[in-house]
């Protein structure tokens, strides 16, 4: 065989420089998918974070120094601004006070807000207000138990060493008049709208889009001021803003005691 046809067939088992590169995005790409649906499944994957991590939810804050990791399905330090021990995974009601309050605990979950609201309206006597101490969850729900509290006119509090994240804040701010002790902790953060991390991207731009102005008309109907939601907007899922005590008057979730 002469050099030049060795050649010639040689070319044609050797796929172009181009295709060999868009078979290894094609096969980056699917290995992504993969290791996102696997995310989203819940496992809890989690990719290689870029820069800087943000320090541990227990190290203390001061103003500048706010961000704090966070992944409550994954692991609950002890000790405070996190409880001694773990909440419920699903929002539990407790009657407490001889009836005059109730305690909610526990991530908010799909479908709590409907159970939650039946559990307060068989209550007999009705409760004054409510105590919350809850890492958060599902958004529409706390949304949705938000407006039931409002149109009850119950009052909504925090205990010393309490904590109210993510999604929790909503249904602080649903409280006729909201008491936040300054060793309580509240927290904001990115939410997630859609039902799957697998959406088009142009779907989930839409869905967040949608749950953010959601959200911010909720919290002005509430008399909370939704610029707290610059904060949010700029922390990650797997992170929180933890609000200092001057950030919760001033954005009105507490009121302002001090003489003017």
């Amino acid at each position: 065989m002469s050099e030049e046809t060795s050649e010639k067939l040689e070319g044609t088992r050797r796929p172009p420089i181009v295709g060999r590169v868009l078979i290894g995005v094609l096969i980056f790409q699917l290995g992504l998918a993969v290791l996102l649906f696997w995310g989203d499944l819940g496992e809890g994957l989690l990719l290689p974070g870029f820069g800087p991590r943000a320090p541990g939810l227990t190290e203390p804050t001061r103003p500048g120094d706010q961000t704090r990791r966070f992944q409550p399905d994954r692991a609950r330090p002890g000790g405070r601004p996190m409880p001694d021990t773990p909440l419920p995974e699903r929002l539990t009601l407790t009657v407490v006070e001889g009836g005059a309050r109730v305690l909610l605990e526990g991530g908010i979950m799909a479908g709590d807000a409907e159970r939650i609201e039946k559990q307060i309206t068989a209550l007999d006597p009705q409760p004054e207000g409510v105590i919350l101490n809850s890492p958060g969850g599902s958004v529409s729900d706390a949304l949705r138990l938000g407006r039931y509290l409002r149109d009850a006119e119950l009052t909504t509090a925090l205990r010393s060493g309490d904590i109210c994240y993510s999604a929790c804040p909503y249904l602080l701010a649903a409280g006729t008049s909201r008491d936040v002790p300054e060793d309580a902790s509240v927290g904001v953060h990115q939410h997630f709208f859609g039902e799957s991390t697998l959406l088009p991207a142009f779907v989930a731009v839409e869905d967040i889009q949608r749950g953010q102005g959601e959200v911010m008309t909720y919290l002005d109907q509430m008399g909370i001021d939704p610029l707290v939601m610059q904060h949010a907007l700029v922390t990650p899922p797997d992170e929180i803003y933890l609000l200092l005590p001057e950030e919760l008057t001033r954005y009105r979730f507490v009121e302002n005691t001090e003489p003017s």
